[in-house]
């Protein structure tokens, strides 16, 4: 710890510097449309991977990527690999590529790097040349040993370069994408001087061709709401607002790149880069499922499908070697699942009246403790509930109603969860829906004991149809009784016929 004569030590951890915007406006919107989406799976999430993609994985994985919906894909750092630069001259020469998808190289800002990246994208119909540097005097000073202003003639030159190569590459449809790499760790004063730069230097942003401006909280130091601040006040003083989009791409070191995402499109974030399950460096990207899902769960139009999850999910585990937690949002096997018996009681009366929905709460649904349905990824109802030793009996008849199509009377209820709950104490684990089914055969409809039932036959009497005859087959101990009996009823037949066998005293 360090220490200077009297003084206090050095703190190991300070609180990041807020922004000076007295009047943000952000907090008091509310997202209404969806964002650009960017997938940066191929570069930022591969580059994270123990076993990067191999070129036929890749080539799956960007075929995936496009089924879903995604029209901008980051797919290589061609000059930094050979693997990236012949994967990008890959996609070209074989026709990969849809009409509406561009694909986005990224190269540091540095003359021969920019010149390979050029030689990997020419003859692309469509494409995005993505340059950074990192801007924190962080960065800076520690990293680059120079000043700001050595950064922002770095990025000028470098902007320069992708300009007259994109004018010489006329046939192509090629964009500008500017990074100042650890945004949030940079004075913002700084950020916007070298994004006025850059734009100025570009020179050919319009509406209809704007330059994409990507601001990155690249480690999580700050809390969401200081992020969106940023932005807001990013937005409120850059001159050419109308020309930009300014692009959003959070990490998830403190878990919060989700939050931190929504607020800054609030703020004013137009697009966002991050991947599929949050694959990334170190706690990975922002996760574009949930946060996609977010949207769509509150109405807004994504143009992401995601309406069969649990394939994508088993797709890129096979290719990324890495599993989905358990209680990834949306993603997760459980993510939908309830375990307590309370929450499965309240979740299968909601479905049961899910009819009543549009009336009460002017929506199709509405069902507790299931923020959507679970059907829009791909999930079965199936699954929703299931059961150990903290289910209940509403959880159990859902079981068996849903599975095995028995509605089990609600009288029987608290006795059927009790023999499932006994079942599964014994076990000390969850219990699968056949195991339940046994139990409720085992117990109810063949128990152990001294009597059988092996035939029932009821018919009206042909003068008095009010008088029913009933014929019983009944096996006691092991020996087999034939016996019949009239009642008021089918029910009141088989009492009587129970009676004229000699059974033991019981109950209806």
């Amino acid at each position: 710890m360090m220490t200077d004569d009297n003084t206090k030590p050095t703190p190991k951890y300070t609180q990041p510097g807020d922004v000076d915007i007295p009047n943000r406006q952000w907090p008091g919107r509310t997202i209404q449309t969806s964002p650009i989406w960017c997938s940066v799976d191929l570069r930022d999430g591969n580059q994270a991977l123990p076993n990067p993609l191999g070129p036929d994985a890749k080539l799956e994985y960007f075929k995936l990527l496009c089924d879903i919906g995604f029209k901008h894909i980051e797919t290589a750092f061609p000059s930094a690999s050979q693997d990236d630069f012949d994967f990008t001259r890959r996609l070209i020469e074989e026709g990969y590529i849809p009409d509406d998808v561009f694909i986005m190289s990224l190269v540091q800002c540095r003359e021969h790097l920019i010149d390979r990246t050029f030689e990997a994208i020419e003859d692309l119909k469509r494409g995005i040349v993505h340059i950074y540097i990192a801007t924190s005097d962080l960065h800076i000073q520690q990293v680059f040993s120079q000043s700001r202003q050595g950064c922002l003639d770095m990025a000028v030159k470098a902007a320069a370069q992708v300009r007259d190569l994109a004018q010489a590459a006329s046939d192509s449809d090629l964009r500008l994408e500017f990074s100042p790499e650890e945004f949030t760790d940079t004075d913002i004063d700084f950020a916007l001087d070298i994004c006025h730069a850059v734009y100025e230097t570009w020179g050919m942003a319009s509406v209809d061709k704007p330059l994409i401006l990507n601001l990155p909280a690249t480690v999580e130091r700050r809390p969401p709401n200081q992020y969106a601040d940023m932005i807001e006040y990013f937005c409120s003083k850059f001159n050419h607002l109308d020309s930009v989009v300014i692009s959003l791409h959070s990490h998830n070191d403190q878990g919060m790149a989700v939050a931190a995402t929504e607020l800054a499109l609030l703020a004013g974030g137009q697009r966002v880069e991050g991947t599929l399950f949050g694959h990334g460096e170190r706690t990975g990207n922002v996760d574009l499922i949930t946060l996609a899902m977010n949207l769509q769960g509150r109405g807004i139009e994504t143009g992401l499908d995601f309406s069969n999850l649990p394939e994508i999910a088993t797709t890129i585990e096979k290719l990324t070697s890495m599993g989905v937690y358990y209680r990834q949002p949306y993603s997760g096997e459980y993510a939908f699942t309830a375990f307590s018996g309370s929450h499965q009681d309240a979740i299968a009366k909601g479905i049961h009246k899910l009819g009543e929905a549009p009336e009460k709460f002017n929506q199709r649904w509405k069902v507790p403790y299931l923020h959507i349905d679970p059907a829009d990824v791909g999930k079965e109802f199936e699954a929703l509930i299931r059961i150990n030793t903290q289910s209940g009996k509403g959880g159990v008849a859902w079981v068996l109603e849903r599975e095995f199509g028995l509605e089990v009377p609600k009288a029987m209820h608290p006795q059927l969860g009790a023999a499932v709950q006994e079942y599964s104490e014994k076990s000390g684990k969850e219990i699968a829906s056949a195991e339940i089914y046994e139990i409720f055969q085992s117990r109810f409809v063949h128990p152990d004991g001294p009597y059988e039932l092996i035939g029932y036959w009821p018919r009206p009497d042909e003068d008095d149809p009010t008088i029913i005859h009933g014929q019983l087959r009944l096996g006691i101990s092991g020996r087999e009784v034939n016996v019949k009996a009239d009642g008021n009823g089918p029910l009141s037949a088989f009492v009587h016929c129970l009676r004229e066998a000699d059974t033991e005293q019981f109950e209806v």
